[in-house]
């Protein structure tokens, strides 16, 4: 950027004519990928090297430009969520900073053609509540919020100790279950009496059984001061309290994150999700619950079990419970989603509990709606969700985590009126997947109601305790590609509100924790004593079988590798792309046939719009390219254990597995393959680039360039053809990747530690933020609820 004025003086014309070349393309919004490709192919027409001069720089970064003779404004980002603004005077070959505000105020007039400055517009600006709150400072810090915040609150609590502060001392002595007083009494009313009882109990463990029960040494430890908590035996007892009395002499990170990591104060949860068909089965066909059902019932069944194995060990005998809250669905089409309350199989207290919707008359919404549709309906679910979670649970949960947008602005209203930590979880953000969809949103509404979602989303974002992501790519993208999270820090939505600072992803309230795949069900395919061979008849069938009601084609060369797909049929799952590239591939066509299960094949069976348009492409791509005899599409359901199986039966027959969405903010379809032993193409674009190490564990496709992508595919069926240990290499490497990283039971232990640090820091430090929590409590009011009331106005749509 320094060197860009001199540059431009020294070179006017060159960069005159490379200018005035974007503003002939007619267009008023140009994309990074639109910017750098003009700019070569200008550089080879035109003026060679421009690439490399200090303005073909300052493109290279560049994510947008906004045009408008004879002015073009660029949005720059030179690094992870750092972003300039520049205007250019294409005339003048000038240019001058500006503020993402009179950015925002451009781009709005290329849609609303009016000056921005005639009409008022909202301007949204969460900036200034946080100028005082620590934040991260470097980019590959991001996402590991709770590492820095024990590195800088520890020495804050030190010196509030020495100061005499008494909140440690409230918080060991707020814990209670029912009744029963927890881990202190009263009997310690100062941090020296709290050190004392501590060498006096120390002294007295030394010379105990260290295998002794709780029991055995309860009377002298209550009588110092001490309630059941600290361990089932005197060993575990001792080291809990060795770990405060490390603390209480020098707070050291680790440290305090074991001893928090220990202390009883989860026992029970609610776990949000309210706008799907959410059941245990026959209910992953809908076009929006599919991978979050089977992530929710995956996790709850891990937290079930850190949950149980902490307290126990920790010397009580207390039975955990956790709720999933969603909706119940009277016109429940075979499912369990119109029954109130469902015990989730693999545990032992984990039920779903469902509410119904509601209109405003107070009638019970019977079918299903859409996930763009339920914003009328959630306050009122809230209302109702918390009076039947206490009943169920005898009292308040100890946290809230929501799930997706939705179930987050939800958790968001229960935390606040409970009182309680919140935690959300994104699982992907619709405003990344949607090009422009906060530019042009009215354009959208009548089928998405971006406006209402994108409020939500602002308001359950700023107002969580704590968020969870699968990967550092969710929230912060990469060099060239900005984060779900990052495109949240500033946007506008012409005529309804501007956002200049909605989300700052060096908030230390983010934390990476990735899921993994229930791993009953998916294991590597050379573990033959765990195999379920007697499904392999009906996989068979499937593969390789004739004409079916819910397929399509069959494999005239059953002797080829499969390259397997499942998901579901819609836009962003991009299966129809990939179905395309295959087709015009004849490399990839000789090499392996093509197994897709996706969607339904009969469109008239699809209840979802945007389903059927893609079915009915998939039938016109098999007719262009004759596909028939080499691509077997099956609309059908797997249960689990189906799947399971599928894919290590894929495996046997040296195939792979390829996922080639636009856009996947995680990818468990990707980590089920991996762990069953698949090599795996996915795309390169969000939670993949980073499970997947390329050219070792899987490979990284580009969904944009289709015939590379499928020159990937090719290249490693005809490698493995000629070398069949390269197929053994990467089947091992994707075993190994997913187990070092990617486990629930390594989610589970993390989101444990994560709630109790969270929940310690929010009550001794002012992390509760009271002047955020005010704004958007006016936010809620005055936006959002008009915004939802307009979508119930609009009517409800099926699918």
């Amino acid at each position: 950027m320094e060197a860009l004025p001199q540059y431009l003086h020294e070179q006017r014309e060159d960069v005159y004519l490379l200018l005035r070349h974007y503003l002939s393309l007619d267009r008023s919004l140009l994309l990074h990928s639109d910017l750098w490709d003009e700019l070569l192919r200008f550089s080879e027409e035109t003026v060679p090297g421009m690439e490399n001069t200090p303005l073909g720089c300052l493109i290279a970064v560049a994510q947008e430009a906004v045009l408008e003779a004879p002015w073009i404004c660029f949005s720059i980002r030179p690094s992870i969520a750092t972003w300039e603004y520049l205007r250019f005077h294409v005339e003048e070959v000038e240019f001058e900073p500006i503020s993402v505000s009179e950015f925002l105020k451009f781009k709005e007039r290329q849609v609303t053609r009016r000056d921005p400055e005639e009409d008022w517009t909202l301007e949204v600006d969460l900036g200034p509540f946080s100028r005082e709150f620590p934040k991260l400072q470097e980019t590959r810090s991001i996402g590991r919020g709770v590492e820095f915040l024990n590195r800088r609150l520890s020495s804050q609590l030190f010196q509030s100790l020495n100061g005499g502060d008494q909140s440690l001392l409230r918080f060991l002595r707020l814990h209670q279950y029912r009744g029963q007083q927890l881990m202190l009494n009263g009997g310690i009313q100062s941090l020296d009496e709290l050190r004392s009882a501590l060498r006096y109990a120390e002294v007295y463990l030394a010379r105990a059984d260290q295998r002794a029960p709780w029991s055995e040494v309860e009377p002298h430890l209550r009588e110092l001061g001490f309630e059941p908590g600290w361990g089932r035996e005197v060993a575990r007892i001792r080291d809990t309290l060795h770990l405060l009395s490390d603390i209480l002499e020098a707070p050291e990170p680790a440290t305090l994150e074991r001893f928090l990591g220990r202390i009883p104060m989860i026992f029970s949860l609610a776990v949000i999700s309210p706008h799907g068909f959410f059941g245990q089965s026959n209910v992953l066909g809908k076009p929006d619950t599919g991978g979050q059902v089977v992530y929710i019932l995956d996790q709850v069944r891990a937290l079930e079990s850190e949950m149980r194995q902490r307290i126990w060990e920790q010397g009580l005998d207390i039975e955990p419970k956790i709720r999933i809250l969603t909706r119940l669905i009277p016109e429940a089409e075979g499912t369990t989603c119109d029954q109130h309350r469902e015990h989730v199989l693999g545990t032992k207290y984990t039920h779903i509990l469902r509410v119904p919707f509601r209109t405003e008359q107070g009638e019970v919404v019977p079918h299903w709606i859409s996930r763009f549709e339920v914003w009328p309906y959630l306050e009122r679910f809230t209302v109702e969700a918390e009076k039947e979670l206490l009943a169920d649970l005898g009292g308040r949960p100890d946290l809230v985590i929501g799930n997706y947008s939705d179930g987050n602005l939800v958790a968001t209203l229960l935390a606040q009126r409970l009182h309680v930590t919140q935690c959300n979880i994104a699982h992907a953000l619709e405003k990344a997947k949607h090009l422009y969809s906060d530019l042009f949103w009215a354009d959208n509404e009548g089928e998405y109601h971006f406006s209402a979602q994108f409020t939500a989303d602002l308001i359950g974002m700023n107002a969580a305790d704590f968020i969870i992501t699968s990967t550092y790519q969710e929230i912060a993208g990469d060099a060239e590609t900005m984060g779900q999270y990052e495109s949240y820090e500033s946007f506008t939505m012409p005529g309804l509100y501007r956002v200049l600072n909605g989300m700052d992803i060096y908030d230390p309230k983010f934390n990476i924790v990735s899921p993994g795949a229930d791993p009953e069900v998916y294991f590597p395919y050379t573990e033959e004593g765990r195999r379920l061979t007697g499904l392999h008849e009906e996989i068979a069938d499937l593969v390789y079988g004739g004409e079916r009601s819910d397929a399509r084609g069959r494999f005239l060369d059953p002797d080829k590798p499969v390259l397997f797909t499942l998901a579901r049929l819609d836009r962003i799952k991009n299966i129809t792309g990939l179905v395309e590239w295959f087709g015009a591939s004849p490399r990839l066509r000789k090499g392996a046939n093509l197994l897709v299960i996706a969607g339904h094949v009969d469109a008239g069976k699809s209840v979802n719009w945007e389903e059927r348009a893609q079915i009915e492409r998939m039938h016109g791509l098999m007719d262009t390219y004759r596909l028939d005899g080499e691509v077997r599409w099956l609309g059908t359901h797997l249960d689990k254990n189906l799947a399971g199986e599928l894919y290590r039966f894929i495996a046997d027959r040296r195939g792979a597995f390829v996922q080639p969405a636009l856009f996947e903010a995680f990818g468990l379809t990707v980590i089920e393959a991996m762990t069953s032993g698949l090599p795996t193409f996915a795309t390169s674009y969000g939670g993949p680039l980073e499970i997947i190490e390329d050219g070792v564990s899987g490979f990284h496709i580009n969904p944009n360039h289709g015939d590379q992508s499928a020159e990937t595919m090719a290249d490693f069926l005809e490698r493995c053809a000629a070398d069949p240990g390269h197929w053994e290499r990467v089947s091992r490497a994707a075993v190994e990747r997913v187990r070092a990283r990617y486990t629930w039971e390594l989610y589970a232990e993390r989101m444990m530690t994560l709630s109790r640090i969270y929940g310690f820091w929010k009550y001794v430090t002012n992390l509760e933020r009271d002047e955020t929590r005010r704004y958007l409590e006016m936010f809620y009011g005055l936006q959002f609820r008009p915004l939802a009331r307009k979508v119930g106005e609009s009517g409800g749509r099926e699918g």
